[in-house]
């Protein structure tokens, strides 16, 4: 018996139905229906006997899940009444009481709790198996150089290490964000019911305990709104994949002929489809097209969100496709990028050419004057006047002559050309957090920490 007079539409249905991408939660769907069942006949409201028969149907479902057996039905809206009718049909009548105290509402709340813990600990185990990439990249490119860039002009040499190192310390602020998303899913919104609670005394504590959350969701009408953990997820990937972006952009800059400090695997290249002699980092550059993508995701649940009446509306099945393709993409991004770090080849020769450029020491020439009393605003001024009269000269820094030095600063004497040969342009940076190698090796000490 229905309230219903006819039939829904067919394109009502299509809209309406979310079994189509929802059914990639049929696993924990499952472990959290035999949690619930467990609790049923713990508290009573089941006979031992009908939890029994209710385990043995949905380990019979949980097979056909993992196998692709299950049988879906054209009429099933959503993988939790696929779910329910399948252990009705292997259970019997008594398949009917599992849905005993329970709504759909917390119920999907649930679900989606479990799967983005899940996801949210397998983004952080892909985070470390990157940063551990980085790290034994850094260390075999300990001592090489390269320029540093600002504005994509070279500006202060480095070395490749302490640039590498930039990614794991970027990583490790998104490890801090996904444990954050791990403890956002901790209450579990199962026992709400449909927003008020439900009629029976269950044990939402022993489901909490059996589920592995930390506790239960203190109010009925928030357990079955929310989905800040959600949102939580995207934002949290969202970052990571930008990351990610700047990574592969560097890559592809370095791989091109006009940088040459590096060259992709051919596992993470492709050729041209007209141009036989290109080989070109499209990996890397997918990593920057897949950002936009996550960030997408987290504006476009947000919309959802934004201003929906409590408590659970049909908008919130909305949730589902934007954190399943944002799942994908980052977890796939995660590994493409692991597997480009750990078989790209840098160029050593290539990288320290463009390293020596003078220009970049121009920095240390401004604090040789600081050292020798001149502020530096003042430094700043006589060695941009050094740098244009080499450059209006076609000449470098160390061929400017002793007498053109004296013009601009009495200060300036033969420590000049000692600075300008370049030894001492990267061992000079020796503040903390800085490019020398005793802070390389430090920055390598706390990530090697860190990973355990």
């Amino acid at each position: 018996m229905s309230r219903f007079s006819e039939p829904q539409h067919p394109v009502f249905r299509q809209l309406n139905a979310s079994i189509g991408f929802d059914w990639r939660l049929g696993p924990y769907d499952v472990d959290l229906s035999r949690a619930h069942a467990r609790m049923l006949a713990q508290q009573g409201i089941v006979a031992p006997e009908d939890r029994d028969e209710l385990l043995a149907a949905l380990d019979t479902v949980e097979h056909e899940l993992e196998q692709g057996t299950f049988p879906f039905q054209p009429d099933d809206e959503d993988v939790h009444m696929a779910i329910e009718r399948r252990v009705t049909e292997l259970a019997g009548p008594v398949g009917g009481k599992l849905h005993t105290a329970r709504s759909r509402n917390d119920q999907v709340a649930t679900d989606m709790a479990l799967f983005t813990r899940a996801h949210a600990q397998a983004a952080m185990e892909g985070i470390r198996g990157l940063m551990r990439a980085l790290v034994a990249a850094a260390e075999r490119h300990l001592d090489w150089r390269m320029p540093g860039y600002t504005h994509l002009q070279r500006a202060q040499p480095v070395y490749l290490s302490h640039h590498l190192l930039a990614y794991v310390w970027m990583l490790a602020r998104d490890l801090e964000r996904f444990a954050a998303v791990e403890r956002a899913t901790a209450r579990l919104p199962l026992g709400a019911g449909a927003l008020a609670g439900v009629n029976f005394d269950t044990d939402r504590a022993a489901v909490a305990r059996d589920l592995g959350f930390a506790g239960v969701a203190e109010n009925s009408i928030d357990a079955v709104s929310n989905r800040d953990f959600v949102l939580d997820y995207l934002a949290a990937a969202a970052t990571c994949g930008t990351h990610l972006s700047r990574l592969g952009a560097e890559i592809v800059l370095w791989s091109s002929s006009e940088f040459g400090f590096a060259e992709v695997s051919d596992a993470w290249a492709s050729g041209s489809s007209i141009m036989p002699q290109k080989k070109n980092p499209d990996a890397a550059e997918l990593l920057r097209a897949k950002a936009p993508r996550i960030a997408g995701h987290f504006v476009a649940l947000q919309g959802v969100m934004h201003a929906l009446p409590l408590t659970y509306n049909k908008d919130m099945q909305e949730d589902k496709e934007h954190l399943f393709d944002a799942v994908d993409t980052l977890e796939l991004c995660l590994a493409a990028a692991t597997g480009m770090i750990e078989g790209i080849a840098f160029d050593r020769e290539r990288m320290a050419a463009a390293a020596s450029d003078e220009f970049p020491a121009a920095t240390d020439i401004a604090d040789l004057l600081v050292r020798r009393g001149m502020p530096f605003r003042e430094c700043h001024g006589v060695v941009a006047a050094l740098v244009k009269r080499a450059v209006d000269s076609g000449r470098t820094l160390t061929e400017l002559r002793p007498e053109e030095l004296a013009e601009h600063s009495e200060l300036l004497d033969e420590e000049y050309y000692r600075v300008l040969a370049g030894e001492s342009w990267l061992e000079s940076k020796d503040s903390e957090g800085g490019t020398s190698l005793r802070r390389v090796r430090e920055q390598l000490e706390r990530a090697r920490a860190l990973l355990g």
